[in-house]
């Protein structure tokens, strides 16, 4: 027994050392440079001795440090801002509707940034028997930065200061866009679904029965089938565009109606049009049952 024993062992450090030496092999060659240095890297993977999704992190890895935030952010048109004289019921609305956890507080205008708030400091109001709400009571700090900052320094600078948002300005000093921690994150690991994330090739994302997630240029048509609602594409092309009329004015981001039984809500919208929408399908709860006459 114990010959077989020590004859599995020293099989076991043959593979070991069978593997370390094809890996010295294949490393007896430094790239001298970046671009040899990917090469290589490329090279391992096919050689099976690292996988693509390593691969591809490792390529996102090295192009970090070359990109700047520029490069990345999102634009301002994007941003789901607060207004600082909002009501509390207001910026729950917009809060519980959005999908997200950080809200640029602004004043009269998107570059006007007061502050950040985070969604969970609204908790407190929640259970408060308090009638007054002040809004700049609770944002935090924004981070200001350029869009030509290196993003590496970013990363550095949100660990330091334990941000997950900062705003970009342009060389002007007005706001341009804002990135978050997860942008930055994902330029080295690859997106990061969540839920109110739409592939590039739908318009529209299910989240139950009756509940949806739609992009604003989803098509009249389409729309129907896929809700099996009958709206007109006589005047508009897209679902956004009925929904703008319905309204009588380009709405905000939290703006609610209700249009043939669907209750829409705008998730996102910039100074000319509506981006993403909220769709809760009600028309069931309109069919009343019907009453079976009572007999004596």
């Amino acid at each position: 027994m114990i010959p077989i024993l020590r004859m599995m062992k020293l099989n076991k450090d043959d593979d070991t050392v069978s593997l370390f030496t094809r890996i010295k092999q294949f490393l007896h060659v430094e790239p001298q440079t970046k671009d040899q240095l990917i090469e290589f890297l490329r090279d391992a993977q096919i050689r099976a001795l690292i996988d693509a999704e390593t691969l591809a992190m490792l390529e996102g890895s090295l192009a970090f440090s070359q990109l700047q935030v520029r490069d990345i952010m999102l634009p301002k048109k994007q941003m789901i801002c607060l207004d600082q004289h909002a009501e509390l019921s207001e910026v729950i609305h917009i809060v519980t509707h959005s999908g997200h956890s950080r809200f640029p507080v602004t004043g009269e205008s998107k570059d006007e940034v007061i502050g950040i708030l985070h969604a969970k400091d609204l908790l407190r109001f929640q259970a408060s028997e308090s009638t007054t709400f002040d809004i700049t009571d609770i944002v935090r700090r924004a981070s200001i930065i350029p869009e030509s900052k290196r993003l590496d320094a970013l990363l550095k600078d949100f660990k330091t200061n334990r941000n997950h948002m900062a705003i970009v300005v342009d060389e002007y000093g007005c706001v341009s866009g804002f990135v978050t921690l997860e942008d930055i994150i994902e330029q080295i690991v690859g997106d990061i679904a969540d839920e109110f994330d739409i592939d590039e090739e739908a318009y529209v994302k299910a989240h139950g029965d009756a509940h949806y997630i739609i992009k604003a240029h989803m098509p009249i048509d389409e729309f129907n089938e896929q809700l099996a609602t009958h709206f007109s594409d006589g005047n508009y092309d897209t679902i956004g565009g009925i929904v703008m009329a319905n309204f009588g004015h380009l709405p905000k981001s939290g703006e609610t109606i209700t249009i043939d039984g669907l209750e829409f809500i705008i998730i996102s919208a910039d100074a000319r049009r509506i981006n993403l929408i909220e769709c809760f399908d009600r028309r069931a709860k309109l069919v009343e049952p019907k009453q079976t006459p009572a007999t004596t």
